[in-house]
């Protein structure tokens, strides 16, 4: 495990000034339907009948058209609701992916090869770190248990900090073993509650750690385990 506690500091710190990035998408517009109405077949009733088929066709665009606009929308709502409240980020270069909340913003940190928080609780945000190995999958560096109780203890955490496992696990997605598994770190002023999951693909020891401060773990918590299971790999 030499190769992981000289690795670098998932969390040095992510109290740093955030930049925008996150921009509006414009709302499509819904094209509008109109019925035909049949002409009235008495040349003697023309007139009459041609104000009376505008109050009809009136009435049916009015009819209509907002139930074509509901089907449309509910359309756009239902293909949109696996990831609503969050945003999809992929590197192409690296091989990797993952959801991340909505309005999460990016950040630049010096040995981490992405980060994105929240600039209003620094403490909830995910960062994902890259090394390099010449290990082939995660299971050459031992159980779950083993490689997570050197990680935490050594490097996803100043060794100022009181560290402790709470549990650690394994699966598979498509061929690639992933070892994730929760933990806190506590400082002097606060507790930082974490995910982590870590695989090995690409030449590279991947680590993905997300949290937020113990208080407001029961509320971050579900968003916090879809942001660490839709951490993917592929072939980069």
């Amino acid at each position: 495990m030499a190769s992981l506690q000289s690795s670098p500091s998932i969390h040095r710190t992510l109290f740093f000034n955030s930049s925008p990035q996150l921009g509006l998408r414009k709302h499509g517009t819904f094209p509008c339907y109109r019925r035909g109405i049949r002409a009235e077949q008495t040349a003697a009733s023309t007139s009459h009948s041609h104000d009376r088929s505008g109050r009809r066709q009136f009435i049916a665009v009015g009819v209509i058209a907002p139930l074509f606009s509901l089907v449309n929308h509910t359309s756009l709502s239902f293909a949109a609701e696996t990831s609503k409240g969050f945003l999809s980020f992929t590197d192409k270069y690296d091989g990797y992916s993952f959801l991340y909340p909505f309005g999460w913003q990016e950040v630049i940190i010096e040995g981490e090869d992405k980060v994105y928080k929240d600039v209003i609780e620094p403490l909830e945000s995910v960062s994902i770190n890259l090394v390099p190995t010449s290990k082939e999958d995660i299971r050459d560096f031992g159980s779950p248990q083993q490689v997570a109780e050197t990680l935490v203890k050594n490097v996803l955490a100043p060794s100022s900090q009181k560290t402790k496992l709470i549990e650690a696990s394994e699966h598979d997605v498509d061929g690639i073993a992933y070892y994730t598994f929760e933990f806190i770190a506590q400082a002097p002023n606060y507790t930082r509650h974490a995910l982590s999951t870590i695989c090995v693909g690409n030449g590279k020891f991947y680590t993905l750690t997300t949290g937020a401060n113990e208080r407001r773990w029961e509320k971050m918590k579900d968003r916090l385990h879809t942001v660490v299971n839709s951490f993917k790999l592929f072939n980069a």
